[in-house]
């Protein structure tokens, strides 16, 4: 799923879950391969003569779902002449055509929320920042006065769909599998599912990982990093691309900057070194301490 950064595997099917739901929705890639493989290889040495001639016959059959392809790969060797076709060594090309294609889509999603006038939230960080107890506490205290719905992202299981789905919001759970973030093409589908109003606002917590969901617009009016005192105040200088993508910088856990090493200004100053438009909210999710400022933002929107 994730062939531009290599970290997928192709077989994972990327599947939607609601709460309460028995069946998901999946996407499932398959491949089944044949292999053959011949080869022909003839040696004369002598002062007269010394020759090779070589047969390779290379073929694959795929099926995805209900599609076959069949590919023959030959190569003939006589007298050390080759011929080759490369026709699957255009990563570069690969790559590209999955980034442009995504935002293709990302802007078609655009497009659909600004229609509806659909505020969509893109939340990135790493593993354990604590975005979804973010979430938690920002429905709880926005959801009497403002139609919300929530996207989570994750490898595997439902557990943050079921805590959200816990505070009566609508939510449905992406697990991708290996892949390593949300793209595009998953966002418009969870949001069929979802049945989002007009005049709401999404908020999508994507997968957590601060290299990956860098380079994946998914449509959203805001990208949102989160970073938590209990990381490390370098974390903008080691993963530039997600903060000088992203809107505002959120740091998490200032109840614990007692008994951590952690500069706040220092986070600051390295922020803004790549990318001097951020706006911050230092914010405790835990104790409530900052949520104002935050929650003022929101219904700003």
């Amino acid at each position: 799923m994730c062939d531009t950064c290599g970290c997928s595997d192709p077989n994972a099917g990327v599947t939607y879950h609601k709460p309460g739901e028995e069946h998901s929705h999946e996407n499932p890639h398959t491949h089944d391969h044949e292999h053959h493989y011949e080869h022909d290889h003839e040696h004369e040495h002598g002062q007269e003569h010394h020759s090779h001639a070589h047969d390779h016959t290379y073929s694959h059959e795929h099926n995805h779902d209900a599609h076959t392809h069949s590919h023959d790969h030959s190569h003939e060797h006589a007298g050390h002449q080759h011929e080759h076709d490369h026709s699957h060594d255009k990563e570069y090309k690969i790559e590209h055509d999955i980034l442009d294609k995504n935002k293709m889509l990302a802007e078609r999603n655009r497009g659909y929320f600004d229609a509806k006038k659909v505020k969509a939230i893109n939340l990135v960080s790493s593993p354990g920042s604590g975005k979804t107890t973010l979430l938690e506490k920002t429905i709880s205290e926005l959801k009497q006065g403002l139609s919300l719905y929530v996207i989570e992202g994750d490898q595997q299981t439902m557990n943050d769909a079921n805590r959200i789905h816990a505070t009566g919001i609508p939510v449905i759970q992406i697990n991708t599998g290996s892949g390593c973030h949300l793209d595009a093409e998953m966002v418009s589908k969870a949001v069929k599912q979802l049945d989002v109003a007009d005049n709401s606002i999404l908020m999508i917590e994507n997968v957590g990982n601060l290299v990956c969901p860098a380079l994946f617009d998914l449509g959203e009016s805001h990208r949102i990093v989160i970073i938590s005192v209990t990381e490390g105040e370098d974390k903008p200088l080691k993963y530039p691309h997600m903060f000088h993508s992203s809107d505002i910088c959120i740091i998490n856990k200032t109840d614990l900057l007692p008994y951590v090493d952690f500069s706040v200004e220092k986070a600051k100053e390295y922020a803004l070194q790549v990318n001097h438009h951020l706006q911050f909210f230092e914010i405790s999710a835990k104790t409530g301490e900052g949520m104002d400022a935050w929650l003022g933002w929101l219904r700003k929107l």
